[in-house]
């Protein structure tokens, strides 16, 4: 009936046309201009975009918008991550080519050396306190500035000798300017300087003033220093600060500033001293085995130089466990049980550990030598953890 009626009137337009062709149409227009919008906001998501048709709502669109929304906060996130990246491998590189500047090895023996020989000054169980603690770190931290001051000096010294024997070393490879490290070990010689002055403790301040002109004369090179050319000279340096001026001077450090105690010397303290005479002579002859190469050419007379690797390496390793032989004899000779048990086993067994290891060292090969170098300073921190039980 319906098609007959609109037979009837052909001229008559379609009710559906009017009324809702348009509308669907200009909607659809409209759509089609806010994502066209978005599309010229956002180009660099473009391929989100899909062409709308007959049928789009307004539902779909606002899920595309959506998803752009979605995908710009993304692209956010991963562009801060990416410029951040860099920035964090910048920080990585500093504070890895600083702890190479820094010679950690000596870092840590500077550090356990200070503790150990701290606690022969405690007399009983109460002097673990704070002004202990206190004392303590305040060495421990102007100890450690003078130390990257020496070894940072020792490097500006020998930047050419370095590139041939350390060529990993931050100034050797040319990650640190000779300006930068100039800067670097003259702050650190100041920080020094300045923290024993304030601490009050003339042991203290004495031990940094002996420290940093030893360290100075060993390396700088002017008319009648840079020791470290003259093996007895540089072996003496070495000897006075390791050996004497730590065990004694930060020793004095807590005993009479710390605990306000007249200044004793005492059968640990003694050893200690004794001790790490032998080992510093070790340390100061070893060090040059492994750097024979380069300071042949640039004529630095150490006794590895002039009397060969295989004969320093093994009164090394002698001296050594001359020493262990005779920390052995003073455990035994402890009156405390729990002393004669530490000590005397522990140095046992680092006697035999250095012996088994020294015979396994292939002196011709520099990496098995620089190897068995460090071992020694394990050697030297173990040492630190059994003096204070040497009673």
């Amino acid at each position: 009936m319906d098609s007959l009626l609109l037979r009837s009137f052909p001229n008559v337009p379609s009710i559906t046309t009017r009324s809702y062709a348009p509308k669907a149409s200009w909607h659809k227009r409209k759509i089609q201009k806010e994502c066209n919008f978005l599309r010229f906001r956002c180009p660099s998501f473009n391929y989100h975009y899909r062409g709308i048709e007959g049928g789009s709502t307004s539902q779909e669109c606002n899920r595309k918008y959506a998803v752009k929304a979605s995908s710009g906060q993304s692209f956010e996130s991963q562009s801060q991550s990416f410029h951040s990246k860099p920035i964090l491998d910048a920080v990585r590189n500093s504070l890895d080519a600083f702890y190479r500047f820094s010679r950690p090895h000596t870092v840590i023996g500077t550090a356990l050396s200070i503790i150990s020989v701290s606690l022969l000054a405690v007399e009983k169980l109460s002097d673990i306190s704070l002004p202990f603690f206190t004392g303590l770190l305040e060495a421990v931290v102007a100890a450690l500035f003078m130390n990257i001051y020496i070894v940072g000096l020792n490097q500006l010294s020998d930047v050419e000798i370095d590139k041939i024997n350390k060529p990993y070393l931050p100034l050797a490879s040319g990650e640190y300017s000779f300006g930068t490290g100039v800067i670097i070990v003259a702050s650190f010689s100041i920080l020094s300087f300045w923290l024993g002055w304030i601490v009050g403790s003339w042991p203290l301040f004495w031990a940094l003033f002996v420290s940093f002109v030893l360290g100075t004369a060993y390396s700088i090179n002017v008319p009648l220093l840079r020791w470290k050319r003259f093996a007895l000279l540089a072996a003496m340096c070495i000897l006075a600060v390791r050996a004497v001026i730590v065990q004694l001077a930060f020793f004095l450090h807590m005993q009479t500033h710390v605990y306000k105690r007249a200044a004793v010397f005492s059968r640990p303290l003694i050893f200690a001293t004794a001790f790490m005479s032998f080992f510093s002579v070790v340390i100061a002859l070893f060090k040059d085995i492994p750097d024979i190469e380069g300071d042949r050419i640039f004529g630095i007379q150490s006794f590895s130089v002039r009397l060969g690797q295989k004969p320093v390496f093994w009164t090394c390793v002698s001296l050594l466990e001359i020493a262990y032989g005779v920390a052995l004899l003073v455990g035994a000779a402890s009156p405390c049980l729990w002393s004669k048990i530490v000590t005397g086993l522990g140095h046992a067994v680092l006697a035999s550990i250095l012996w088994f290891r020294a015979k396994s060292v292939d002196l011709k090969s520099k990496a098995s030598i620089t190897s068995f170098y460090m071992f020694i300073w394990k050697l030297f921190y173990a040492e630190y953890f059994l003096i204070p039980f040497v009673r």
